[in-house]
């Protein structure tokens, strides 16, 4: 039966037309689940900064978008919706201590009580609000937890990831990680971790905790350690966020800004990265016309911040780095000499083998393949490298480039069966298999082959 626009209307009874009431209130669903999406980690922190509870703050903001989805529809969307979830998720925690007649109820509840009954503003005007965030910052990256609990805590809570999108992420399973998120708020809650700023030289090393997650998030997101993906810009994204928000809220330190800027640049190669098949595209073979011009602005930006502030760090020096790299336009006007002068002071501040592998590249390229390959067999039997593929990888290159074929077709293969990421494995054991052909090509030459 023919059910085109002109049957509809002639037979209005046959064919009904949409309800209007229906696609106001699935408009009104749609912009709930905005708002909530958006709101939702400042109302955690609001809850959390005065339940001391992780757990009831994510149950009383769940539970405000019920009332919300439950009263906008008719009521309409207020003017200042997030100020009405965090009201409607504070009478709810008032009304929850009641019931429970926890033993400090009454004094908590003369203090929630005053909160839940005064007007909140929007995040602009919410004189608190840069406080509550960040104190849900560092309550997530508190140091009594894992490094691993600290990243999967902030980017549920702060980024807002459900716990199957951060599984997913970091190719674990849900229930593993969701395991692991629960002992997280529970080692917190065990260790009486405080729900406000630290102060002193425990804010400045929790800052650092914070800057750690980051930067590790990122990180996975760049280069996955694991799984079919070479890169997870998802994670990328995320981390950038949250680092642009730990700027508006503490823009006096320099390496939050040295963070930033570091992302920011690192990420405008990403559409560069890899090719239409996700193969890796390695540094200097990359289309540099394929990189982000205005994140690398604004990474250079937030260094310039950075660099004006007191006490830049490593993630500064970092960022100053990949700067080099960003102003280049080819490869070849790459400033190394200068890349390996940054690497050996960012090693003096920061002492890691790493960093020492990234100077020895830094110094090969700058000096000759022969300079890096002699720091980088002075980091042959470094415990921390013993399983790291980079460095048998760096040593296969600088290898090759001195005409060590033999040698460096080992040294792939080493580090393709030490990488767990199937995109890079199969680019080192490409790189082998070139090393294999060219040793063939030498044997021909010299008439060992017929």
């Amino acid at each position: 039966m023919p059910t085109n626009d002109r049957h509809s209307r002639d037979h209005p009874d046959l064919y009904p037309q949409p309800d209007d009431s229906v696609a106001k209130s699935r408009a009104t669903h749609r912009a709930i689940e905005t708002v909530f999406r958006m709101e939702r980690a400042r109302i955690i922190a609001a809850l959390a900064r005065f339940t001391r509870n992780v757990d009831l703050a994510e149950e009383f903001a769940q539970d405000a978008l019920i009332a919300a989805l439950r009263s906008w529809p008719e009521d309409g969307v207020p003017d200042k919706p997030g100020g009405w979830l965090i009201t409607s998720a504070r009478r709810r925690a008032i009304d929850h201590f009641r019931r429970t007649k926890m033993a400090h109820g009454k004094l908590m509840l003369l203090s929630i009580d005053a909160e839940a009954e005064a007007p909140v503003g929007p995040p602009d005007s919410d004189a608190d609000f840069g406080d509550e965030m960040l104190g849900l910052m560092f309550v997530s990256c508190h140091p009594v937890l894992s490094t691993e609990a600290r990243v999967a805590l902030t980017l549920r809570l702060i980024g807002g990831l459900t716990t199957e999108e951060i599984a997913r992420a970091y190719l674990v399973t849900e229930t593993a990680m969701s395991q692991r998120i629960v002992r997280a708020k529970r080692l917190l809650s065990e260790a009486g971790v405080p729900f406000e700023m630290p102060n002193g030289s425990d804010r400045a090393e929790r800052l650092t905790s914070v800057l750690e997650v980051l930067y590790l998030v990122f990180n996975e997101g760049y280069s996955a350690t694991k799984g079919d993906d070479w890169m997870r810009p998802q994670l990328c994204q995320e981390a950038m966020r949250l680092g642009r928000m730990l700027a508006s809220l503490a823009p006096n330190e320099a390496e939050v800004h040295g963070l930033i800027a570091l992302m920011e640049i690192q990420a405008s190669r990403l559409p560069a990265r890899s090719d239409a098949q996700g193969r890796p595209i390695l540094l200097l073979d990359q289309n540099r016309t394929r990189w982000d011009h205005l994140l690398i602005n604004r990474g250079l930006a937030a260094l310039a911040r950075a660099q004006a502030l007191p006490q830049p760090g490593p993630y500064t020096l970092q960022a100053a780095i990949a700067a080099c790299h960003a102003r280049a336009r080819t490869a070849e006007e790459t400033d190394w000499k200068r890349i390996a002068a940054l690497y050996a002071a960012l090693g003096e501040l920061a002492p890691s083998p790493v960093i020492e592998l990234n100077r020895a590249m830094a110094l090969a390229i700058a000096f000759g393949p022969a300079a890096g390959l002699e720091l980088a067999d002075q980091l042959a039997y470094e415990p921390a490298l013993r399983n790291y593929h980079f460095l048998p990888s760096v040593r296969a290159d600088l290898l090759m480039k001195l005409g060590r074929v033999h040698e460096a077709l080992g040294e792939f293969e080493r580090a393709a069966a030490l990488t767990q990421n199937q995109r890079e494995r199969a680019m080192l054991l490409e790189r082998a298999q070139s090393c294999r052909d060219a040793l063939v090509r030498k044997g021909s030459d010299k008439g060992f082959l017929t």
